[in-house]
């Protein structure tokens, strides 16, 4: 089939290549230039593993291609997704959505024959029938369906979410869109992979309800670590414990800084706009918002409290800047909170990330910014592991106590032992466990 996806940012452009890895020949189009003369030179403007191979591989065979026009994109295709950002509007948190209604002008202007237009970023409910009516000033309803396809994807693990994802959701009303629909999905239906078709408010609010589900999850698990460091408990065996309930699941327990990224933030946010416009109101939801919030900030306290002393005029250093491990985005990072709020404290900080330090440079400041983890630690009087990348985990600890002007450790993801760490010499502090 023939697919153009509009946008080529984190969503558009893992969906783009691995629907050309699934056999379709897909067009990518962006209005950046410069986004898009680096995809025509093989080079990824975002990190995500395995991308720039699928991408490469797919750019070779020839099922995948880039352009900044509309016009060249859209006639023909069988399928167009709209793969733009829609950012929180800072005056009520709901979602921006000029890009999508923009996008959906071009296509409306573009398609020849019939064509069926996928909101696939993530978007409130209504929004397909928002785009449907601005296809509509130029189009006949006989030319164009509307569908609702929203992504599923983990940063650090996007391209086997996408081959291998739990389920596909796709929310439309006609039989027409949903064989083309059906079309698209087929390599991976005939794998085994679910695809539940539903109306298309249906499958909008889906997306929303899940993500705000997880962030509950992580907003549990959080306050329970906090419940564990002051009675003595084991937030690892609790965690293992509820978890072990079938009707609760492990993931999303783990305790760290709080939540960040693309999604878990803004679709909250959009979830608790949506659920007060409507009249019933999303009590649990805006309380862990609220609650993440405050969090954040909260994890400079426990470097004071490991030091034993004000971090005023201490040097700190943070390692980990990006919201999770094997991403580059620093969108609502912890970190930013975090570095921030040791600033406020008047403490030196000094930073380093495996992957995020560019990305980071528009979000945090006037920091020392330091080229490996092992110099970030020298001459520091704490350190702080705010991202649980690996390389921090198989760090030289010997090493990383000699270069520290004070063994202080604190582990906002629990990399370490306790108990070994005090062996160590270390003044180890960690996340709802008991110390040492």
């Amino acid at each position: 089939m023939r697919i153009a996806m509009i946008g080529t940012g984190y969503v558009g452009l893992v969906s783009g290549a691995c629907f050309a890895d699934l056999g379709h020949d897909v067009v990518c189009v962006d209005i950046d230039p410069r986004k898009i003369e680096k995809l025509e030179r093989g080079e990824i403007p975002i990190y995500e593993p395995g991308l720039e191979e699928i991408v490469s591989r797919n750019v070779t065979a020839g099922r995948l291609s880039f352009t900044t026009e509309v016009s060249e994109g859209v006639p023909g295709a069988d399928a167009v997704f709209i793969a733009v950002g829609t950012p929180p509007r800072p005056d009520d948190g709901h979602a921006d959505l000029r890009f999508v209604h923009a996008a959906a002008e071009g296509v409306a202007a573009a398609m020849t024959g019939y064509t069926v237009i996928v909101d696939k970023s993530t978007v409130p409910v209504g929004t397909a029938r928002e785009v449907s009516q601005i296809v509509a000033r130029t189009r006949d309803a006989s030319e164009y369906d509307v569908v609702s396809n929203p992504e599923f994807l983990r940063e650090g693990a996007a391209i086997e979410d996408f081959l291998k994802p739990d389920r596909v959701v796709v929310g439309c009303r006609t039989e027409k869109a949903a064989a083309i629909m059906q079309g698209v999905y087929k390599p991976l239906t005939d794998q085994g992979v679910p695809l539940l078709i539903t109306d298309p408010e249906s499958a909008e609010l889906i997306k929303y309800a899940a993500n705000a589900f997880l962030a509950v999850k992580i907003g549990f698990i959080n306050e329970i670590a906090d419940v564990c460091e002051r009675t003595g408990a084991d937030v690892r065996q609790v965690a293992k414990g509820i978890g072990m309930d079938t009707r609760i699941g492990p993931k999303f327990l783990m305790p760290g800084p709080g939540y960040g990224g693309s999604c878990f933030p803004k679709d909250t946010l959009e979830l608790v706009a949506t659920a007060r416009k409507s009249g019933a109101p999303s009590r649990i939801v805006e309380a862990v918002v609220e609650s993440n919030d405050n969090r954040k900030r909260s994890m400079a306290d426990r470097v004071a409290d490991a030091m034993g002393a004000p971090v005023d005029g201490a040097r700190i250093a943070v390692l980990g800047l990006t919201f999770k491990a094997e991403t580059d985005d620093m969108r609502e990072s912890p970190a930013i909170d975090i570095v921030a709020a040791l600033q406020d404290k008047g403490a030196n900080v000094v930073v380093h990330d495996p992957k995020g330090m560019e990305a980071a440079k528009p979000f945090i400041r006037d920091v020392d910014w330091a080229e490996n983890a092992y110099a970030a630690l020298d001459s520091a009087d704490a350190a702080v592991i705010v991202t649980e990348w690996s390389e921090y985990r198989m760090m030289d600890l010997e090493r990383v106590k000699g270069l520290l002007s004070k063994p202080v450790l604190v582990d906002l993801r629990n990399l370490f032992d306790p108990a070994d760490m005090k062996d160590r010499g270390f003044v180890y502090s960690s996340v709802g466990r008991p110390a040492e």
